[in-house]
């Protein structure tokens, strides 16, 4: 994947946040980036408060990254807000890439039929909600990494096929 793609990396975990829980996921994301040539120029753990999620987006849409990689924040739970706050700074959605990843994830585990995690686009920004999991974190990125480059390029503005 071409070096000029940039992304930032968002952790959404209220124990992760209160230092009560170690994040391995967010980690995770940042170097399963670097092997895909994305630079990550950002990242944060904070608590899941959509509120706090949304004005994070939005600040880092704002710096152009051309990827947020969320990780958390996807499940069944009450405090799992992640999709709802990603759906108010979005202005595409991009289905298929949410649908490839719980395909693969099924594969593995039936579990991943209870990840709510959605992606889409703002401005020129891919917005990806993954898992809280480390595991779940490197199934979901591999199974984005054949079609991740071309996608970051379309919504970049690259459109000559």
């Amino acid at each position: 994947m071409p070096n000029e793609f940039t992304a930032a990396v968002l952790t959404l975990s209220d124990q992760g946040a209160a230092g009560r829980r170690e994040d391995t996921s967010g980690p995770a994301v940042r170097k399963r980036l670097a092997e895909l040539g994305i630079a990550v120029t950002d990242h944060a753990i904070q608590p899941d408060d959509p509120d706090l999620t949304v004005d994070r987006l939005r600040e880092w849409v704002d710096t152009g990254v051309s990827l947020i990689v969320t990780t958390g924040g996807t499940g069944f739970g009450p405090r799992d807000n992640t999709p709802e706050a990603t759906r108010r700074v979005i202005e595409r959605d991009a289905p298929g890439l949410a649908e490839l990843m719980r395909a693969a994830g099924l594969r593995k585990t039936p579990m991943a039929a209870l990840s709510r995690g959605l992606c889409g686009i703002a401005a020129r920004t891919l917005i990806v909600n993954l898992p809280g999991s480390e595991r779940a974190v490197r199934e979901n990125l591999d199974a984005l990494a054949p079609v991740l480059p071309h996608a970051l390029q379309l919504i970049g503005g690259d459109t000559e096929h």
